[in-house]
């Protein structure tokens, strides 16, 4: 029998694709609010490598999960969490804070090549964690103007990392896609599975 499993995420892109595959969770929400605080302070450190912040902070995610857990009285389990970040110039671009800085994200990335790291972590305890870093790197076709802003203005690039969603609308601005799709949407499934089935759920 599988454990009990906890997703540490607000992203319905990583809950859909938990149930692409079969997997049983509970969502465990983390603070993320500006007022109140969060339980994970997003932000890269001074000179902090790309890839060593996604990690970092799929790990701290994952950590504040299993301290949630214990300060509610859940029932004990295994907490997934995830981040995933749009990398272009060793910059983590992160998600627009609104429209204009959503137009200018796809505006920087019109026409280039950007890589997208997707970290995944799994804590069977505080101290306890597995983790694994899928690489993708995805080229977006030359944008005119008049479409971004028709993008930006259907609201979909606003709570995405880079500013597009590779499985809504923002599709049809890639021109290739090498590496992970999943993990371009937000949880690299490959990955995923390994730690799940190293951490002792029965998948297919």
């Amino acid at each position: 029998m599988s454990p009990h499993l906890y997703l540490a995420s607000h992203s319905p892109r990583r809950r859909e694709l938990l149930r692409q595959i079969n997997v049983r969770f509970e969502t465990l929400l983390l603070r993320a609010d500006r007022l109140r605080g969060s339980d994970v302070e997003e932000v890269p450190l001074a000179g902090e490598a790309p890839a060593d912040y996604v990690v970092r902070i799929a790990r701290a995610k994952a950590q504040s999960g299993v301290i949630r857990i214990r300060q509610r009285a859940l029932t004990p389990g295994v907490v997934l969490a995830a981040d995933t970040e749009v990398i272009l110039d060793d910059e983590a671009l992160g998600k627009p804070r609104d429209a204009e800085a959503a137009a200018q994200m796809l505006q920087r990335l019109s026409g280039r090549r950007h890589e997208v790291l997707s970290a995944v972590a799994v804590a069977t305890g505080e101290s306890a964690i597995d983790l694994r870093l899928s690489r993708s790197f995805v080229e977006i076709r030359p944008l005119e103007a008049a479409e971004i802003r028709r993008y930006v203005a259907t609201g979909e690039p606003l709570d995405k990392a880079g500013a597009y969603a590779v499985q809504g609308l923002g599709a049809m601005f890639v021109a290739r896609l090498e590496g992970s799709y999943s993990g371009v949407m937000g949880l690299p499934l490959y990955e995923t599975v390994e730690l799940l089935r190293a951490a002792g759920f029965q998948l297919p």
